[in-house]
């Protein structure tokens, strides 16, 4: 299964894992899955974190770099066609990031794990990972 984290699933998995479902622990940490982080949340992480609404141990892109690498996991670049997609979208949820990441999963045939209602409005292939 190729699988999509959200900003905040990813970030969960790193610094609060227990804050995710079994499902999600299941999904992430299954070998067999290919799990990408988007480009889009990587941009979403550098905002906030020079807003100073995300504390990180390090710069956003030694941190993502780092730990991409020790869960082997993969980048997701953001193309023309997913920007474009997005206004294929229904005005369900208005979070330019969010938007972003259900168009690549949607193009990209992939789950995209949340923890966002406004996401799981969207239905397919949005999947609710709370605890």
């Amino acid at each position: 299964m190729k699988l999509l984290l959200d900003t905040y699933v990813w970030l969960w998995w790193n610094t609060v894992p227990e804050r995710l479902a079994k499902v999600a622990h299941r999904h992430i940490g299954d070998a067999r899955n290919e799990v990408f982080l988007s480009a889009a949340s990587v941009w979403e992480m550098a905002i906030k974190r020079q807003l100073g609404k995300l504390p990180l141990p390090e710069p956003v892109g030694s941190y993502v770099v780092r730990r991409l690498a020790a869960d082997d996991f993969r980048a997701l670049s953001v193309s023309a066609d997913h920007a474009a997609a997005v206004e294929t979208l229904e005005l369900l949820h208005r979070d330019p990031f969010d938007r972003l990441l259900i168009v690549q999963a949607r193009h990209e045939g992939l789950r995209l794990l949340t923890v966002d209602d406004r996401v799981l409005a969207y239905g397919s292939p949005a999947v609710d990972v709370r605890s």
